[in-house]
């Protein structure tokens, strides 16, 4: 049971680090992430803190099941 639980939480970190970096290049591209002069706007700071906390919890993740498969 351990192990299935510690490869659910692999899977679950590899499929976030996948994902939600490429959802960040969209993001970045699209024309409501930055105002007339340049600067990001909050549409793109709110999605970026989102997409750090997806990425954080992905890494606790990752720890997680590596400790799980260490520790038996």
């Amino acid at each position: 049971m351990n192990t299935l639980l510690a490869v659910l939480l692999l899977v679950n970190a590899v499929f976030n680090v996948v994902v939600w970096p490429a959802f960040l290049r969209r993001i970045a591209a699209d024309p409501r992430a930055r105002d007339a002069d340049g600067r990001r706007t909050r549409f793109y700071t709110v999605h970026l803190v989102l997409i750090t906390a997806a990425l954080l919890i992905a890494a606790v993740s990752a720890a997680a099941a590596i400790a799980a498969f260490v520790i038996g």
